[in-house]
């Protein structure tokens, strides 16, 4: 069985027991969340719309972290001019630990 849940502005497909890597979530590791689902499916057969409105995820926090850094380099050239900015993402750690309905 399998879902496709939103968080943080993204979908993503999720089963029992998998771990992703979503948006950060306010909470501490080893607290319990519940996802909003989308899709619920389960081999070919699948459920959209008021059907799957009535099935939840449930998740726990596994760890918070930041990813790697993702370099934003400008150059104009025969200018002396650029710039260099770097950014790294805030993410949660979240395993599935079922799907309702």
């Amino acid at each position: 069985m399998f879902a496709v849940i939103k968080a943080g502005g993204k979908q993503y497909r999720v089963a029992a027991e998998d771990t992703i890597s979503i948006a950060l979530q306010a909470g501490e590791p080893g607290d319990a969340l519940k996802f909003d689902v989308l899709l619920v499916g389960e081999g070919e057969a699948f459920k959209i719309g008021a059907d799957a409105a009535k099935a939840s995820v449930d998740a726990v926090i596994v760890s918070h972290g930041r990813g790697d850094k993702v370099i934003a380099f400008k150059k104009r050239r025969r200018q002396n001019s650029k710039r260099k900015r770097g950014h790294r993402q805030d993410f949660t750690l979240v395993r599935i630990t079922g799907i309702n309905g």
